[in-house]
């Protein structure tokens, strides 16, 4: 009881974060029985108790970080940046190898280290840092627009090579902080006209290699033309597709999936199938409103909070989660090409719940001041009534 009191911020987010966790227990736990057949004699209740252990501690580090107040953050995760650089090329050079990608770094207990998710956050920390303390001479090109452009492409630049999607997300998150930011809009296109320009030079020089060189260029030239034409090897979005077309209104109840044994990751890159296919279509749109809440909710925030890199921080971190989401569920209904991002707080995974769990513990940081603000207004105006009585 003594935790649940000092449980503080904006109650909504926290009713999110619990009902999708909850989801994410319920979904892994039916997903992950081929995957325990496979490689644990049938135990399922292993990779349930893995990711319950691993969710359980990212909602400490959710508690946590939603103790500390924000700005406090801002230092420690602009030396963070300069750290997951090398990280990152770390990764690229000598990472393992998953799914024909240098993206991970082992870690003891069998759990890995994905060097993209601190890339993320500590990219938006810095632009929201720097976006407040260049508000002044906001629309200059030398003193505020390339010192936000240069970080922006070397951490893209960087994931590029071993995950396009996170890299293309990653980008427009950048791109729409600089938006709300003020930066001039020419200089917005002229970065959008760079980034294009660096991935055709990047994809000309790649298709130039001797095809088992080529890294992960075949696989997104395939998805792209299997999704735009039709044709080809479409078993994924097939099977995802009747998941949820079985699915129907109400479901099939918990636990009742089938497609769970022909769907490849149903457990991470398609759990959003798994959860219609079990829950129906009301189940998949209650998914879909809790993240819509969550963004609406982080929106109310920033309107309300007086600092401005709580505005910027809370949006820049909040449409980073609900823009992955929607793309994880586009996937998984075939509005968009595979493109193996996971359901944040949903998907099983390691390092990306830990570091979904602190993002929002950060949102939830800043709404605490927001809180802390109304609660100062109010008080001073009962005081000012008081008085005048």
């Amino acid at each position: 009881m003594g935790i649940i009191k000092d449980i503080k911020g904006d109650k909504v987010i926290w009713a999110v974060v619990l009902l999708l966790s909850v989801f994410s227990l319920l979904a892994v736990y039916s997903s992950t029985g081929t995957l325990a057949y496979k490689f644990k004699s049938g135990n399922t209740e292993y990779y349930m108790m893995k990711h319950f252990i691993i969710l359980s501690i990212g909602l400490v580090f959710m508690y946590l970080a939603h103790k500390v107040k924000y700005v406090y953050f801002s230092p420690l995760f602009q030396v963070a940046l300069w750290i997951s650089v090398p990280l990152l090329l770390f990764t690229l050079l000598f990472g393992l190898d998953l799914n024909d990608a240098k993206r991970v770094i082992p870690l003891p207990f069998n759990l890995t280290f994905q060097t993209s998710d601190l890339a993320k956050l500590t990219l938006i920390m810095y632009l929201a840092r720097l976006l407040t303390k260049k508000q002044e001479n906001i629309k200059d090109f030398k003193s505020a627009f390339v010192p936000l452009m240069v970080p922006v492409l070397l951490v893209v630049f960087l994931i590029l090579p071993a995950n396009f999607s996170t890299a293309a997300m990653l980008f427009s998150t950048s791109l729409v902080l600089l938006f709300i930011g003020r930066i001039n809009m020419k200089y917005i296109f002229a970065l959008i006209g760079l980034g294009v320009v660096v991935l055709t030079i990047f994809i000309f020089i790649l298709s130039q290699l001797p095809e088992e060189k080529q890294g992960r260029l075949m696989t997104w030239k395939n998805r792209v033309e299997n999704f735009v034409n039709g044709t080809g090897d479409n078993y994924q979005t097939e099977q995802a597709k009747i998941a949820i077309a079985s699915g129907g209104l109400i479901g099939k109840a918990p636990g009742n999936s089938t497609q769970r044994n022909f769907l490849p990751h149903p457990y991470s890159d398609f759990i959003f199938a798994i959860i219609v296919e079990e829950y129906g279509l009301m189940g998949g749109s209650f998914v879909v409103l809790l993240y819509l809440i969550l963004l609406f909710r982080a929106v109310v925030i920033v309107t309300k909070i007086p600092q401005t890199f709580g505005a910027f921080l809370t949006i820049g971190v909040s449409f980073s989660l609900v823009f992955q989401a929607m793309i994880n569920m586009g996937v998984a209904v075939g509005m968009l090409p595979v493109t193996g991002q996971p359901l944040p707080l949903v998907s099983m995974g390691g390092t990306s719940i830990w570091f979904t769990s602190l993002s929002l513990g950060i949102i939830l940081s800043v709404s605490k001041e927001v809180a802390k603000k109304t609660q100062t207004t109010t008080t001073d105006e009962v005081e000012t009534v008081e008085v005048r009585h």
